[in-house]
């Protein structure tokens, strides 16, 4: 049975807009077969979707490199973005912010498609929105005393393998990277390195070091370039903070002053330790927190300020 918040929620579905607890995908949709499914996860900020373009701009390169044809322009796409956060937006109290969730794929897998009407055969798209509450909440300890930082033996996928600029939900790497640090320190969140060594990112968002007051983030050769990554270096620019990409081992962590990681859902939370071995003091840093500031500033909402007002509210529920 379907949770009353479920069953308010709509989700758009190759389409049509339908009940979230109505939205089925065939067992021979090729997101099931093959895992051949490109999705993107953005956020709104006081209602309003985040850098929303940038993000449907990184779905359609993940779908060109597929062979995906969604069947909708980019305009298209926005607009139906736009009414299904709108259709949403009702069904929690009006200080909620959500994560919105793009999924696509090719639809039924060739070898299935006699299992198909001929109007049947076109492209899966899903556009979902589920509020960022419980989430944030879980989070609100971390905002003020930082994560726990570890490289677990998985490595990263490098980019001549596969195009580390693609995100599909064949991430299974990720997982087995998050579980692994969670043996290795419970709690963890995991940082990868590429089979040479260098650090990459986060399973949950890129990575940042401070070393010498200078601002410094992997090279994107073996990662997925995080549009937050980019607002953190253009905010670093506006603020005069020196900032490079760099090869970084994770002994260049270890002696860092400052960790920090960034993703659109979370913006900036900072590593207290990495490895198991205190970053400086293990609080948050003085650059790490000018940069939290100035986000703050630029996108006009304190996540962590956001997280502990929904820490609150479920501990009321």
């Amino acid at each position: 049975m379907p949770t009353s918040a479920s069953s308010r929620r709509i989700v758009y579905l190759s389409g049509r807009f339908v009940p979230e607890h109505e939205a089925r995908l065939s067992i021979y949709d090729s997101a099931l077969t093959t895992g051949d499914m490109a999705f993107e996860v953005t956020r709104t900020i006081g209602g309003a979707p985040f850098r929303l373009r940038q993000h449907l701009e990184r779905l359609a390169h993940t779908l060109a490199q597929l062979r995906i044809d969604p069947w909708l322009t980019l305009d298209e796409l926005e607009a139906i973005t736009l009414e299904t956060v709108a259709r949403n937006r009702r069904s929690e109290a009006a200080d909620v912010d959500w994560n919105i969730i793009h999924n696509v794929s090719r639809g039924p897998a060739g070898p299935f498609a006699d299992a198909f009407a001929p109007d049947e055969l076109r492209p899966t798209v899903v556009v979902s929105c589920f509020p960022l509450v419980k989430k944030l909440a879980a989070l609100a300890d971390a905002y003020e005393a930082g994560l726990d930082l570890v490289v677990p033996q998985q490595r990263a996928i490098p980019s001549d393998l596969l195009d580390a600029t693609i995100k599909t939900r064949s991430r299974l790497h990720y997982h087995h990277a998050a579980y692994q640090a969670e043996d290795i320190f419970p709690g963890a969140s995991a940082v990868l390195v590429d089979p040479d060594g260098f650090l990459t990112e986060g399973t949950t968002g890129n990575v940042f070091v401070v070393r010498r007051g200078v601002l410094e983030t992997p090279e994107p050769r073996n990662l997925l370039v995080g549009v937050t990554r980019g607002v953190v270096l253009e905010l670093a620019a506006a603020e005069g903070i020196p900032a490079r990409e760099a090869n970084l081992t994770a002994d260049d962590a270890r002696a860092a002053d400052e960790i920090f990681l960034t993703s659109t859902s979370i913006g900036i939370l900072h590593g207290r330790t990495f490895e198991r071995q205190p970053v400086g003091d293990g609080r948050l840093g003085p650059l790490t927190a000018r940069l939290r500031a100035a986000f703050y500033r630029e996108v006009g909402l304190d996540f962590g300020a956001q997280s502990r007002t929904y820490s609150e509210r479920l501990r009321h529920w």
